[in-house]
């Protein structure tokens, strides 16, 4: 089943709160509902994949200014029915900053997070079941070009908390911090 290595990954994830915990298991249950969580067809909500960059003496992240969205996110995207998450953030990272150094630090899940994605266009509202990894990459290393994206910057990360109230990220944060 393609889905129990994901399925496999939430079971052994340690969510940081109480929150996290409950948007685990929610994306257990969505995994385990829907034989096309991996597909944006699903129009519900589909699993997506995303980064959570960090240089290599771990004092700063890389977000990108989501051009659609117009906030301050770690990279990510929909896995368009690949069910390898982690090769989703890692590809989703390369695409969105152009950077080859990128690479995963460890193949366990780093964080999980379920969010609404507002309706646009034809579009409806859904859910994402954001499945995050921690990856490393150069802070030297220069930029591509993304139509996706208005700005990307690497922050120290007690800058980064300033650029945004969103949980989502200051959980982010807070765990690298810790």
């Amino acid at each position: 089943m393609y889905r129990q290595p994901l399925l496999q990954l939430l079971h052994q994830h340690t969510p940081a709160d109480p929150n996290e915990q409950a948007m685990t298991q929610a994306t257990i249950a969505f995994v385990e509902q829907y034989p096309d969580c991996f597909e944006r067809s699903l129009l519900i909500g589909h699993v997506t994949g995303s980064a959570w960059i960090v240089s290599p003496d771990r004092t700063q992240t890389l977000l990108i200014h989501h051009r659609k969205l117009d906030r301050w996110l770690q990279p990510g995207g929909h896995a368009d029915g690949d069910p390898d998450v982690a090769a989703v953030a890692l590809r989703e990272a390369q695409e969105e900053t152009g950077l080859s150094s990128v690479r995963l630090l460890s193949p366990a899940i780093f964080d999980v997070d379920v969010h609404q994605i507002p309706a646009r266009k034809e579009v409806l509202e859904h859910l994402h079941y954001d499945i995050r990894f921690l990856l490393e990459a150069d802070p030297n290393e220069l930029f591509g070009d993304s139509d996706e994206i208005n700005n990307i910057r690497w922050f120290s990360l007690e800058n980064a908390s300033e650029l945004t109230d969103s949980e989502s990220i200051l959980r982010l944060i807070r765990k690298k911090l810790a």
